[in-house]
């Protein structure tokens, strides 16, 4: 017999959260009995359940309990033009009536390929795939395939994905050598080297056999863990020197962090570069592009012995359907101007400096950082350099302590709290879209005040 979401002692938020949200906890237990774990997500994780969501519009989402919610999730990052986008929806509706699935080519797809490619400065060619998770396990097999070498380089805390080759260092402790249910001699194909060392780098790469080093250009999880100025331009070169292919994951920082992703904004260009959600608009879809040769691998042929044995099979039922296309043009057509990605940076700032601000004032140990149209907030943690204002680079706390802070009983509180008065947080913090406005941001600066001085007085920080 299926349990129903635990029910154990709690703090008075979470019993709150418990009392008002109890729709939610109904279709949670529900889901359980037929979804393991009542999640389609890991990321949608939430002791003592998750919210369930009823509608969305701009900025915001409704509850099936009937809470309205300003929305930092924001479609895990891939909404960048918000929920509902009117040219989004008149593109897909559009594109309907001509079908869902052609089992065929279609000129949405070229026109979809040719918007990247003028977008990514890397991209001379585009192959597209279902979902960011496909596009880094079709990076790293094209970088095997192009260099005839077995290893990738990955480093600690960066996220690409749940295929075998990408859950290896994720999470601390990042040097388990175990993954349960990948095998070990797939994970032996895989090296995590801490970031910001390229000493390790070079001598890692010195050993002949590295294929690819791929990387989250943000730093991990979306600039949780943030690069040392000038290690990417240093990357760049030591790939280059040692024969390997530089791959950028721009599935978030793509079409966020500028018009052509973190390439542009860091100036650094890679090899090859995976794309999802902004990508497809919302929709489900991913993509792989990089320059002409390294991209060679997946053409067919008719030079003998090509297509049995040099290039990559790829296959993918829903690559670049018709509707996908549709919407992933119109969104990168929009976030071909420059004013998206700096309103969403500007208010994104903002309420870093904000919850920055709540912490000093309020004496709490805490900081809120990030970068672009990021941010990440950490309770009960101290960083060398905790401002009040806007932060881009905690210092003093290594790579595991930073990550930790997504899964912390601090986080899990104040994720609640600020449900309760209406926030939408996303993996211990969140992300903009151009729906939001400086009216989201203050009330989510408020929020935040009110939920850490009711965590202060439950003695949540000692």
């Amino acid at each position: 017999m299926v349990q129903t979401a635990p029910r154990t002692e709690t703090t008075a938020i979470r019993a709150e959260y418990e009392d008002r949200f109890a729709a939610s906890r109904a279709l949670h237990d529900r889901a359980r009995r037929v979804i393991p774990g009542g999640i389609s997500h890991d990321g949608r994780h939430r002791k003592p359940f998750p919210v369930s969501i009823e509608r969305a519009h701009g900025a915001r989402k409704w509850s099936v309990d009937g809470h309205e919610l300003v929305d930092f999730a924001i479609g895990h990052g891939s909404l960048i033009l918000g929920h509902n986008d009117p040219g989004v929806l008149a593109a897909v509706e559009a594109a309907l009536p001509h079908g869902t699935h052609h089992a065929a080519g279609h000129e949405a797809e070229i026109a979809w390929a040719e918007q990247i490619a003028r977008l990514v400065p890397s991209a001379e060619r585009v192959k597209f795939t279902g979902s960011g998770t496909e596009a880094t396990m079709l990076a790293m097999r094209l970088a095997r395939a192009v260099t005839g070498k077995p290893t990738i380089v990955k480093f600690e805390g960066h996220f690409h994905g749940w295929h075998d080759y990408a859950l290896k260092g994720e999470k601390p402790p990042f040097d388990a050598e175990t993954v349960t249910g990948v095998p070990a001699a797939a994970l032996g194909t895989v090296v995590v080297l801490p970031a910001n060392d390229p000493d390790a780098v070079d001598a890692r790469l010195a050993q002949g056999d590295v294929a690819g080093v791929i990387l989250e250009p943000s730093g991990a999880s979306w600039s949780t863990i943030p690069l040392d100025d000038g290690f990417l331009a240093g990357l760049r070169r030591l790939a280059t020197a040692h024969g390997a292919v530089l791959i950028f994951d721009e599935v978030i920082t793509g079409f966020r962090w500028a018009p052509g992703g973190a390439q542009v904004r860091e100036g650094v260009l890679p090899d090859l570069t995976t794309l999802a959600k902004i990508v497809a608009g919302g929709f489900p879809g991913g993509a792989v592009c990089g320059g002409a040769d390294f991209m060679a691998p997946l053409e067919f042929r008719d030079e003998p012995g090509w297509n049995a044995t040099k290039k990559i099979r790829h296959q993918g039922t829903f690559n670049a359907s018709p509707v996908v296309a549709a919407a992933g043009l119109e969104a990168l057509r929009r976030c071909a101007d420059p004013a998206v990605q700096a309103r969403c940076d500007e208010l994104a700032a903002r309420l870093r400096a904000g919850f920055n601000l709540v912490l000093a004032e309020r004496g709490v140990p805490g900081f809120a950082w990030g970068d672009s149209s990021v941010f990440h907030v950490a309770l009960g943690e101290s960083c060398a350099n905790r401002p009040t204002g806007d932060l881009k680079h905690p210092a003093g706390l290594s790579a595991a302590a930073l990550k930790g802070t997504v899964a912390s009983p601090h986080s899990e509180s104040l994720h609640l709290g600020m449900l309760i008065e209406g926030v939408d947080l996303f993996a211990g913090g969140g992300m903009f879209s151009v729906a939001h406005t400086e009216t989201e941001v203050d009330f989510a600066i408020g929020a935040f005040g009110r939920v850490v001085a009711r965590m202060a007085e439950e003695g949540a920080f000692g």
